[in-house]
C-alpha cells in the first residue's frame, strides 16, 4: 500500500457507483430466480404430492450444485475477469430458472435447481471480484452491502410478482419461471455493454481511478489454488460461511412455508409480511458496510471496524431463538426481519475480508473456496431441516440453531485470523 501521505484526500468521480448499481440488479434477479421454489411450495406441494423430505432433497441438489460450481466460478472470475465470468453465470442460470418451467416431478425439479445452482455460483464470487477491481479497500464494504442488498430487494419483489403473474394476469406457476427469466436476459446485454475495468472506461477520471487505486498495486498478478488453499486466512473465511450460509438458506427456502403454518397464510397473504422481512434486511446489509467503512474512515483498524461490526450483528440475531413463541404474524416479522438484517450486515463484511486479506488475482478463488464450504452446510441444513419438520412438525431446535451460528462463525474467524493481517503471496 501506498504511504498514507501520497492517498487522494477525497473520492473523485461517482462513475464506480454505475457499477454498483449494475450488481445490485444482477442480485436482485438472481433472488428472484432463487427465492420462487419457496414462495410456491405450498401450491406445488399440493399439486406434485410432495413431503417435507422431498422439498428437502430438491433444496439439497441445489446446494450441491452450488456447492461444486462455487470453487469452480471462483477460479473462472479470476482468470476471464468479473465481465465474461459474470455474463457465463448469468446465462447458465438463466437456463436453469426457466427449466423449472419444464419440470413435472421432484427429480425434474432437482435438475432444474442443480442447473440454476450451478450458475447462482457465481454471483458472487463475480460481484465481489468487480468491486475488487473499482473500489479502495475503505469502501469495498460498503459497496458490498449495497449490491448484497439486491438480494434482499429480489426477495421483496418475489412475492408480488408472483401475485401479479398468477392472481391478477391468471397464468399458471409454470409460465411465472418463464417471464421472470426474461429479467436475465435483459441483464446480461446491460452488463456486456456497460462494464470493463475502471482504466477502460472514458466515464471514469484521472481522479477517480486515482482513488481507486489508492491501495497500490498487488505484488502478485497470478495466483493458484495451491496458494491459499492451505492458508489460515482462507479458512478464517471459509468457516464462517459454514456457520451462518445454512441459516440464510433456511431463511430464504422455509420462511414462506413457517409463516403459511404457523399464521395460516397463502400466497396472496403472505406477501406482504415476506416483503416486509426483506425490507428490513435490506437496511441490514447497508447499514452492516457503512459501520464498517465509517469505523475505518474513523481511523480505526480494519480488524477492529469488521469484527465489531459483525459482534453487533451476532447479538442482534440472537432474539430469533424465541420466534416460534411469538403469536402475532407482525410481531414475528419484526422479530425474523431483526434476524435477516443482522445476517446480511454480518454476511458483507464476512464477504469483504477476502479482498482485505488477499490479492485481487486470489480473490475470487478464496470467495469460490469459502462458498463451497457455506453451500456443504447448506447441503446439511436442507437435509436437517427436512428431518426435523418431518418429525417433529416444530421449528424451534431450527430457530435455536440460528441465534447461535453467528458468535460461532465469528469466534471462529478471530481464532483463525486475530488481527486480519494480509496475506504475502510470493
Amino acid at each position: 500500500m501506498n504511504a498514507t501521505s501520497a492517498l487522494p484526500a477525497t473520492p473523485a468521480g461517482r462513475y464506480r457507483w454505475v457499477i454498483v448499481s449494475l450488481l445490485f440488479f444482477a442480485c436482485t434477479i438472481n433472488y428472484i430466480d432463487r427465492q420462487m421454489i419457496g414462495l410456491l411450495k405450498p401450491t406445488l406441494t399440493k399439486e406434485l404430492g410432495w413431503s417435507e423430505s422431498d422439498y428437502g432433497n430438491i433444496v439439497f441438489y441445489f446446494q450441491m450444485a452450488y456447492a461444486v460450481a462455487y470453487l469452480g466460478f471462483g477460479k473462472i472470475v479470476d482468470v476471464l475477469g468479473a465481465r465474461l465470468g459474470y455474463a457465463i453465470a448469468v446465462v447458465v442460470w438463466t437456463i436453469g430458472h426457466m427449466a423449472h418451467g419444464l419440470a413435472g416431478s421432484a427429480i425434474q425439479f432437482s435438475l432444474a435447481r442443480a442447473g440454476l445452482g450451478i450458475g447462482e455460483a457465481g454471483n458472487f464470487p463475480a460481484g465481489v471480484k468487480a468491486v475488487t477491481e473499482w473500489f479502495p479497500r475503505r469502501e469495498r464494504a460498503f459497496a458490498t452491502g449495497l449490491f448484497n442488498a439486491g438480494s434482499n430487494v429480489g426477495a421483496i419483489l418475489t412475492p408480488l410478482i408472483l401475485w401479479v403473474i398468477i392472481d391478477r394476469w391468471g397464468f399458471d406457476w409454470r409460465m411465472a419461471f418463464y417471464l421472470t427469466g426474461i429479467f436475465g436476459v435483459a441483464w446480461l446485454i446491460a452488463w456486456w455493454t456497460i462494464y470493463r475495468p475502471p482504466a477502460e472506461k472514458p466515464q471514469v477520471s484521472a481522479g477517480e481511478l486515482a482513488w481507486i487505486r489508492q491501495d497500490g498495486a498487488d505484488a502478485v498478478s497470478k495466483v493458484g489454488l495451491g496458494q491459499v488453499i492451505w492458508r489460515r486466512e482462507t479458512w478464517a473465511y471459509a468457516l464462517g460461511k459454514f456457520c451462518i450460509d445454512p441459516i440464510w438458506w433456511f431463511f430464504l427456502f422455509w420462511l414462506p412455508d413457517y409463516l403459511g403454518k404457523q399464521y395460516h397464510l397463502d400466497l396472496k397473504t403472505f406477501a406482504l409480511p415476506v416483503a416486509a422481512i426483506y425490507l428490513i434486511s435490506d437496511m441490514g446489509s447497508i447499514a452492516g458496510g457503512w459501520m464498517s467503512s465509517k469505523l475505518i474512515a474513523m481511523g480505526k483498524s480494519v480488524n477492529f471496524a469488521r469484527k465489531a461490526t459483525m459482534l453487533l450483528c451476532a447479538l442482534v440475531i440472537l432474539p430469533i431463538w424465541f420466534a416460534q413463541d411469538i403469536t402475532s404474524v407482525w410481531g414475528a416479522v419484526l422479530l425474523i426481519g431483526l434476524a435477516t438484517a443482522g445476517h446480511q450486515a454480518f454476511s458483507c463484511n464476512l464477504y469483504t475480508l477476502p479482498s482485505d486479506l488477499f490479492p485481487q488475482a486470489a480473490v475470487g478463488t478464496v470467495i469460490g473456496i469459502g462458498g463451497t464450504v457455506g453451500a456443504i452446510g447448506g447441503m446439511f441444513m436442507a437435509k436437517f431441516t427436512g428431518y426435523i419438520l418431518d418429525a417433529t412438525h416444530s421449528y424451534a431446535l431450527l430457530f435455536a440453531i440460528a441465534a447461535s451460528a453467528y458468535l460461532v462463525s465469528l469466534l471462529v474467524v478471530h481464532l483463525l485470523s486475530p488481527r486480519l493481517a494480509p496475506v504475502q503471496l510470493g
